[in-house]
């Protein structure tokens, strides 16, 4: 399988600490990501290049006094990966019409 493919693939998911990163831009406004885990040591540059690789993050802000630091934020496809929206709602699967006719 090849990169590219195995980026598209819809049963890709993230890994724990990959989840854990795109978690915290869940409470954040604009789904802003953390520079630092829970625990105050600084996010691992490869999990965060490994999220905007397969497109669940992108860079948002650069940070003239730390341009190391890569501030990103949650995409579409990240809050999809968590099974959220962007608007932080559960993400929807199906909803039911009055009468209880299924809605896609």
């Amino acid at each position: 399988m090849h990169d590219s493919e195995e980026e598209d693939h819809p049963s890709l998911r993230p890994t724990e600490p990959q989840r854990r990163y795109l978690e915290r831009g869940l409470t954040q406004p604009g789904g802003k990501l953390p520079l630092f885990d829970a625990d105050g040591r600084e996010v691992p540059v490869r999990t965060i290049q490994s999220c905007i690789a397969h497109g669940w993050a992108e860079p948002w802000i650069h940070n003239p006094i730390r341009p190391e630091w890569m501030v990103c934020k949650l995409t579409a496809k990240g809050y999809g990966a968590l099974g959220r929206d962007p608007q932080g709602e559960p993400a929807p699967q199906t909803r039911r019409r009055r009468g209880g006719e299924e809605d896609a």
